[in-house]
């Protein structure tokens, strides 16, 4: 059984370098992705995400909250 991703991440804001912590958004049931997100405190919108390089790409430059990871 694979090991469950982290529920929280924490990395240094790009805007302000102050520490951010990301959470593990829902998921759908594939194991492609594992996207995280949160906001830091000067505003900047921290995105994050493991697993296929091709889903994570997508999540990371859609910049959506509603990005939703769909199979062809």
């Amino acid at each position: 059984m694979p090991a469950k991703p982290a529920r929280t991440l924490t990395f240094k804001c790009k805007k302000c370098a102050k520490p951010v912590q990301v959470l593990l958004q829902k998921v759908s049931a594939c194991s492609h992705i594992q996207p995280y997100q949160g906001i830091c405190k000067c505003g900047e919108v921290m995105r994050h995400a493991t697993g296929q390089k091709d889903a994570v790409e997508s999540f990371i430059a859609s910049g959506d909250s509603g990005w939703v990871h769909h199979h062809h």
